[in-house]
């Protein structure tokens, strides 16, 4: 695998994060809004995002 830059790694982690986030939200998400993570397109993207960039710089 080639090596690739702390930044586009970062990049990378955030965009799939989000993606993943979002998706969660879509397709799983949260129907009564009592979860308050879940409960907002913005939050659950978001959610996903700082995720994906702690899995990217572990």
């Amino acid at each position: 695998m080639p090596h690739l830059s702390p930044l586009l790694l970062s990049v990378l982690g955030v965009g799939l994060g989000g993606g993943a986030g979002f998706a969660w939200y879509r397709l799983v998400g949260c129907r009564t809004g009592a979860c308050p993570l879940m409960s907002t397109w913005w939050s659950a993207t978001l959610l996903g995002a700082i995720f994906g960039l702690a899995m990217a710089n572990r």
